[in-house]
């Protein structure tokens, strides 16, 4: 349903999300001048200045800001209302906008994008990729796949995947530098930080007696990618602290070796996230029910057991008294 109504929502949304004139007219293909014109048309028509521009960059009005927030609600509420007339659970279609951490939605996610398309043709699907987590209600995302919980009320969540943290590092670098036998060991140790949204910078977090503990590290390397904090552990920089999903295959083959294997850090479970204040549309039910299925598929997990075996026989031994 394209109303001109609707049509006017969808263009100043987009120039509202952009904060430009000339990046909305891209986003949605049109020409500058024409962008210009339609702004000016929407303004004539309601008797109110909208924005306040720049040569550079546009700003919202108070009541720019009132029209942005009813046309996203406006536009949700005619999307919900389409869904439940044209899409149905055995032929799903219409738009599925996802939203994905930036490595593992690459690597990870994608692939399984392009694998549910080929199964569901009729869905159109806007796959968007990004460092930090997206308000998925205001970015009208029908979801969004991230590690961790999110402290949102306005979202539902389903559990895609367990998955544990742990320190590791490379057989080289503890070759040379040791191992370390305590958490307070790592004060000791060049340590290798993924920095990730706002987390504080070099604070590594410990369970000890249903408490959390921060601990300090030094930060010998930082990065805000989780693969290329990766490969300076595979290449002996330092200690990293990685999730069991991406860790196994290397604890398995010896190019990382588990530390200090009894702590406990914080989890990265895998889960979807999705507004809760509407109705779920019948595409994006089948695309949870596809990841659920697709993260099903067992990985072997890391041995602690057998880790901290191998830990305690190089803890050193106590003096006889």
């Amino acid at each position: 349903m394209k109303t001109e109504a609707t049509s006017d929502f969808a263009f100043f949304i987009e120039l509202a999300k952009r904060k430009s004139l000339s990046g909305a007219a891209r986003a949605l293909g049109l020409t500058p001048p024409a962008a210009s014109k339609r702004l000016g048309l929407l303004e004539q028509r309601l008797g109110a200045r909208l924005v306040n521009r720049t040569t550079r960059s546009v700003s919202l009005t108070p009541e720019g800001e009132t029209y942005a927030v009813y046309a996203a609600r406006i536009l949700d509420q005619v999307r919900e209302m389409e869904d439940l007339i044209a899409g149905t659970p055995s032929d799903p279609q219409g738009l599925l906008r996802i939203n994905a951490t930036l490595g593992f939605g690459r690597t990870t996610i994608a692939p399984l994008v392009s694998e549910f398309s080929k199964r569901y043709p009729h869905i159109d699907i806007e796959f968007v990729v990004t460092d930090r987590p997206v308000d998925l209600v205001e970015g009208a995302f029908d979801m969004g796949i991230r590690f961790g919980e999110l402290p949102d009320s306005r979202l539902r969540a389903r559990r895609l995947m367990s998955n544990r943290r742990f320190l590791c590092a490379s057989p080289k670098y503890l070759e040379r530098f040791g191992t370390p036998l305590s958490k307070e060991d790592l004060h000791q140790h060049r340590c290798i930080v993924h920095s990730q949204n706002d987390d504080a910078h070099g604070v590594w977090k410990f369970l000890r007696d249903a408490q959390w503990e921060a601990l300090k590290v030094k930060g010998a390397m930082t990065s805000n990618d989780g693969d290329i904090v990766l490969r300076w552990a595979l290449d002996g920089h330092g200690i990293l602290i990685r999730s069991e999903w991406d860790l196994a295959k290397y604890i398995q083959s010896g190019r990382l070796k588990c530390v200090l294997p009894d702590v406990t850090l914080p989890a990265a479970d895998l889960f979807v996230y999705y507004p809760g204040q509407r109705t779920q549309s019948p595409r994006a039910r089948v695309f949870i029910d596809f990841l659920v299925e697709r993260f099903q598929v067992p990985f072997i997990p890391i041995d602690i057991d057998a880790l901290q075996t191998q830990h305690d026989k190089k803890r050193p031994a106590r003096k006889k008294r």
